[in-house]
């Protein structure tokens, strides 16, 4: 019976935030509490669980297997609460929610998501915009979208992207190419990237020339399909979340010794003066889904 907790929404809620932020202060400021209370919750839910759940071994925060799944557990236990409760509460949601995706993003599981939102609430009217991340932001700020679900720089460290949003998952950015492609010592990198303002173009270019290696734009495209139809031709490398790396392409950041491109977070951000209950319900189907490429 005492395992129960393990499923307390608050308890949940918490260790949430500490492995989205990877770190208990900014969990802290996220939710609104002090740092002891975060570190005890995350501790009642280990306890509750059995199992360690964050490695505190090392002065990196890391989180263990187990912390891995309970991360999963959580958004999905999470997600389904907010459904339920929309569901049993009969106050049907209505209107029109505007709702940004970067493309990339857009080629992951997120369509399923979008068409399970639609059938748990069918009278909301979900109007779809695909873009790049910083179009998709400066629509929402004029007040054209509601919430977007884009790619940054952790910490806000983009002046193009200057708001934290809430974090749905930390990726890698790694260098992306065709098995076959080959780059001979001392030539220019073939790059293929997208037309600026672009997040991956220019953490791409300020990488090379911070390492002095030279580099060509190869193709220059507005959206992921030419992106990956370049990079599948053969005719350069790309800049990409590892995780989204289709299963025919593959990374070759140290085949080539290229630079590393740092981390970026696939973040949710709203406009304050967008239907609050809808934009929170779709957040949370965003949250509560395992995002992978499609095939």
């Amino acid at each position: 019976m005492e395992r129960a907790s393990v499923f307390d929404p608050a308890l949940l809620a918490t260790f949430l935030a500490v492995a989205e932020t990877h770190s208990f202060t900014r969990a802290a400021e996220q939710l609104g509490l002090s740092q002891p209370t975060v570190s005890q919750q995350v501790r009642k839910l280990e306890n509750a669980a059995g199992r360690i759940l964050i490695s505190r071994d090392t002065r990196d925060f890391v989180l263990t297997d187990n912390g891995d799944a309970m991360a999963g557990f959580a958004r999905t236990i999470l997600a389904a609460n907010a459904a339920a409760s929309s569901y049993f509460t009969g106050s049907a949601m209505r209107g029109r929610l505007r709702f940004g995706a970067a493309d990339d993003l857009a080629a992951t599981q997120l369509p399923r998501i979008l068409r399970h939102f639609r059938q748990l609430h069918p009278q909301i009217n979900l109007e779809l915009t695909v873009n790049q991340s910083v179009p998709l932001y400066r629509r929402l700020k004029a007040g054209h979208l509601d919430l977007i679900f884009i790619k940054q720089i952790p910490d806000a460290g983009d002046p193009n992207l200057p708001e934290t949003g809430t974090v749905v998952r930390r990726d890698t950015l790694v260098w992306m190419a065709e098995e076959r492609t080959v780059i001979e010592p001392g030539d220019p990198v073939p790059l293929i990237a997208y037309q600026a303002p672009s997040i991956s173009r220019r953490l791409a270019i300020d990488a090379l020339e911070a390492a002095g290696r030279t580099w060509r734009i190869t193709c220059n495209t507005r959206e992921v399909n030419g992106m990956l139809a370049a990079v599948r031709a053969g005719i350069g490398i790309a800049p990409h979340p590892h995780t989204l790396i289709p299963d025919d392409l593959v990374k070759v950041s140290n085949r080539f010794s290229l630079p590393d491109l740092g981390e970026v977070d696939f973040t949710l951000l709203s406009n304050p003066s967008a239907p609050a209950e809808a934009v929170d319900a779709l957040k949370s189907a965003i949250m509560g889904r395992t995002l992978s490429r499609t095939t």
